[in-house]
């Protein structure tokens, strides 16, 4: 029986890595870009730049979580990997870093980090299987997505804030320590000691972790299979919004210091998220799943639609409230929901491909850059792009929350 606090320790990485993202992502990214790309463009190179990026983490996390299941080395299956890829990872932010007045560069650097980030990631995943009995999971996964939400906040405030005053080296820098950290923290604290499972077996011929990483059984899992498509769906509503937020904040709300401000709105969410994500896991293992997959993936898509008619800051942070409150319920209680659908065999694969509809959701998001700067382009006062693609967002998460209620729960 793993103790409790090794419930923590193996969850700690993940603040490293939602430090990582939630940092980039929506506000170092988008502010290094300013001034490198053509103004009227800016949606564009963001959109397809974070676009080949997550399709990179698409294929890398259920191929590297696979390849885990298979191959273990003395000190545990999912350690080796995340040690590897994280090293790897401290030398593209440091290469971001420096290009961070040459755009080819910065691209490079994302796209590499992507690589590495998520080789480490897709094994971590499979620690909660690995190590947590069933009736546990909720719990577990409410202490990761607790960190998850504590990394968004606090790097929302620093990177905001550092961004805000044009220090973006800086920024890289504190990110880098802090995934550094809380990698170590995890490699040391949780003692892979669970005898190693094999891959169940099946009638079809035997194939290479290669060929066979994305492989989903629908027949032998068909509510996985809907689990997946309800979270790409959801999640595709929310980050079509993330995605964008700063250059939301900067056009149409008229803000000049986006940056700073898009990093406070973040951190709001996140201290929602945070409140939410461990009590919504806690209860998921008492009340079913279900119920509060659905009521959290509903209240996002109102959420996002209300965005169509904020126009102060003070209306933003009330929105950005409810985003996050939805957000923080849908995702500690999807993820719990993922592990108990999932074969124990192949946990590392099938929390990658978990994640595949993540990443997915995240790519896919990003294609609406083009589209914002296109409608933006025909009437350039009124930044119509952004109301349009967030009312496609809100439709988006509606239906995938429609779809969660054909999941038949055990």
């Amino acid at each position: 029986m793993v103790k409790i606090r090794t419930y923590f320790l193996m969850n700690i990485y993940w603040f490293g890595l939602a430090f990582v993202w939630n940092g980039l992502h929506p506000i170092i990214l988008p502010a290094m870009l300013l001034g490198l790309v053509p103004e009227t463009q800016k949606n564009t190179y963001l959109g397809i730049l974070t676009f080949f990026g997550l399709v990179i983490a698409m294929i890398i996390q259920p191929l590297a979580g696979s390849l885990s299941d298979r191959h273990g080395a003395k000190w545990g299956r999912r350690r080796p990997w995340m040690l590897a890829g994280t090293l790897v990872a401290l030398l593209f932010l440091a290469g971001m870093a420096a290009s961070s007045m040459w755009f080819i560069g910065i691209a490079a650097a994302y796209l590499l980090l992507q690589i590495a980030m998520n080789t480490a990631q897709g094994p971590a995943q499979g620690l909660i299987p690995d190590l947590v009995p069933p009736e546990r999971r909720g719990f577990a996964s409410g202490i990761k997505n607790l960190f998850d939400m504590g990394g968004l906040v606090v790097t929302s405030l620093v990177a905001g804030q550092l961004m805000g005053s044009g220090n973006p080296a800086l920024a890289i820098a504190i990110i880098a320590a802090v995934l550094a950290v809380s990698t170590a923290i995890t490699l040391v604290g949780t003692p892979e000691s669970r005898p190693v499972p094999q891959p169940e077996t099946s009638d079809r011929p035997e194939s290479s972790p290669t060929l066979d990483f994305l492989r989903l059984d629908r027949k032998q899992y068909p509510d996985y299979a809907r689990l997946l498509s309800s979270r790409f769906l959801i999640l595709l509503g929310i980050y079509a919004v993330q995605g964008f937020a700063q250059y939301f904040i900067r056009d149409r709300l008229g803000i000049p210091n986006a940056a700073e401000v898009t990093g406070n709105l973040m951190a709001a969410i996140g201290v929602t998220l945070t409140l939410l994500v461990f009590p919504a896991g806690w209860l998921s293992d008492c009340f079913g799943r279900k119920t509060l997959n659905i009521f959290g993936g509903g209240l996002a898509s109102v959420g996002i639609v209300l965005l169509v008619f904020v126009q102060d800051v003070t209306m933003l942070y009330l929105v950005g409230g409810i985003i996050g409150m939805a957000t923080g319920i849908f995702l500690s209680v999807n993820w719990a929901l993922a592990t108990d659908l999932i074969p124990e065999a192949e946990a590392g694969k099938y929390m990658g491909l978990s994640n595949l509809a993540t990443a997915g959701a995240g790519a896919s998001a990003r294609l609406a850059g083009p589209l914002i700067d296109l409608i933006n382009n025909f009437q350039p006062r009124e930044y119509l792009g952004y109301p349009v693609v967030f009312t496609l967002a809100a439709m988006t998460a509606l239906a995938g929350t429609l779809l969660l209620g054909k999941i038949k729960t055990k």
